[in-house]
Formats: C-alpha cells, structure tokens, sequence
C-alpha cells in the first residue's frame, strides 16, 4: 500500500509531542518502582499491555471499525512488537544478574544503535554534527545516572545480566527504524492498536513457559491503579506519539529523546518528593540539554531521515 497519511507537521508540534512522551515514559519508573515489589513483574506487562489493548479498542471500532489486517500485515506488526516484548523480557532476565544502575549505563547506547539501524534499514543520514550530539547528550545522561561519580563509573563491574540487557537493547534500538521501515501508509492508530495486539499475544507466549503463580485477590488496588496508569498513558499514548513521530523526524531523533529520562525522573523528584537535586547531577542536565537541540537541529543531512 503506498504512503497515504500526510508526514508533514509543525515542529514545534512534533518536538512538543516527544517532550510529553519523555515525561511520562519517566513517570512509568516511578509507578513501576512503587507496584513491581507487589506482582510479578512479567504479569504486570502482560496486563498492561491487554489492558491498553481494551482501552483502545473503543477508539478503534469507532473511528476505523476492526478488521483483520491480513497475514502480510499482521506478521509486519509482530515483528516490531517482538522487539519490544523481547526488550522487556530480557530487561526482567537480566536485573536477576545485575543492577539497574548498570541497566541505566547500558541503555544510554540505545539511541547509538539506533543510529545505525536507521543508516542501514532506511538510508537515514545522521551527519558528523548529530554524532557528536549524540555521543555528548549520551555523556549527560551517564553523568547523571552516576550523580558525577567518574571514579564509581570507572570501577562498576560488568556480569552475565548485563550481556543480557545489551540484546535486550539491541532489540529496543530496532523498534523505531522498524516502524518507519514497515509502514505501509495505514493509519498511526491501527499499527499501534495492531502492535498492542501481537505484543500481548507474544507476553502471552512467554508465560506459557514459565506460568506465574500470582494470587489475585490479594493484590492490592494501587497496583491496578498504577498498571491501568502505565497501560494508558505511557502504553498506548507514548507508542502512538512515538510512531507518529518517526515519520515524521525520523527513528534516531525520536529515539535521542530517551536521553530525556534521567533530568525528567529528576525533575518529578523535585516536584513530587521536594528532593534538591546535587549540583553534579545538575551540571549533567546541563550538558543533556543543549546536546538534545543539537540532536534535533535540522541539516541538510538529517533532512533524509524524513
């Protein structure tokens, strides 16, 4: 099918979008921190995920009606979709072996990788310039995750989870270049709804093997509170205004706004908990910032990532 939506939108529009979805997929941190203790955290994604699946079914029939997108189709969506449950599935293997300060270090080469997926799926152009920018926003993000520590940086040991998060990562950096090289001009709405459905399907798989034992009744109702927050609005909102701008600006760019996380987790810290920030963390948002409008700054060589 060729390219029907319109991939032309204000900047300002774009970029705002992705500030948004940066600041709640790091609001998802700290709901997950607050409910992971209390459910196995395997269930608590596969609820998530047919939970965000319910919610948008609504939206679906009536604006689109729900049709069975054919084999061709529906394979294209499971392929992103396996990315993503792959990434979550070996983020969940990998924190048994490791620490998730090593998890936050490691994930800082996501948008990296990114990088050279979109040069070899889609032909985008990133520039020496973007490089850099890259290479420096990432500099940020691990000086705040290390709170300006290099000596703590220097000396943190790598194990067997941290090997495991890597392809987990490896996985998460596809999921961008993918939309972009998989879209076929159907509308952003059906592919998330269509990618919701296989990735439950595909948590649904890996439970068959491993079956958690989780008593329901006991589960307490702030955690379906928080599961319901996660499914909604960094599930189905934050994949829908990801997607919708990788057609737009393209898979690395969208994919550098995960540099956001760490000042966005410290921010709602600030806000919520009255927690100061120390000057070194501070001095790595200073650094992330500028990197970011750097990231984002069209060229004439990141004009092919449109």
């Amino acid at each position: 099918m060729a390219e029907s939506v319109n991939t032309h939108a204000p900047e300002w529009l774009v970029h705002g979008s992705m500030t948004i979805c940066a600041l709640l997929v790091s609001t998802s941190f700290m709901v997950g921190k607050a409910i992971s203790p209390l459910l196995d955290p395997v269930v608590i994604t596969l609820i998530r995920f047919v939970l965000a699946v319910l919610f948008f079914a609504p939206y679906i029939v009536k604006k689109y009606g729900i049709r069975f997108p054919g084999w061709v189709a529906l394979t294209r969506y499971a392929m992103i979709s396996a990315h993503l449950i792959g990434f979550f599935w070996l983020m969940f293997l990998a924190l048994r072996y490791t620490s998730p300060l090593n998890t936050g270090a490691i994930f800082t080469t996501v948008p990296g990788i990114s990088g050279i997926y979109s040069a070899l799926l889609i032909r985008e152009r990133l520039g020496i310039s973007r490089i850099l920018a890259l290479l420096l926003a990432m500099t940020g993000a691990l000086w705040v995750i290390f709170e300006g520590d290099v000596q703590r940086m220097l000396t943190l040991r790598y194990n067997l989870g941290d090997i495991f998060f890597f392809a987990g990562c490896l996985l998460m950096a596809a999921y961008t270049p993918l939309v972009k090289k998989l879209h076929r001009g159907e509308p952003m709405a059906i592919m998330t709804f269509w990618i919701l459905v296989t990735g439950a399907l595909w948590l649904c798989v890996f439970t068959l093997f491993s079956p958690p034992s989780v008593a329901f009744a006991s589960v307490p109702g702030k955690v379906w509170l928080g599961i319901a927050y996660l499914a909604f609005f960094t599930t189905i909102v934050t994949f829908f205004i990801s997607q919708w701008a990788t057609l737009r600006i393209g898979p690395t760019r969208v994919m550098a706004y995960s540099y956001l996380y760490p000042p966005c987790i410290v921010a709602l810290e600030w806000a919520l908990q009255h927690k100061v920030p120390a000057w070194q963390t501070v001095a790595g948002i200073v650094i992330i910032l500028p990197a970011m409008i750097l990231v984002q700054k069209e060229t004439a060589a990141g004009r092919g990532s449109r």
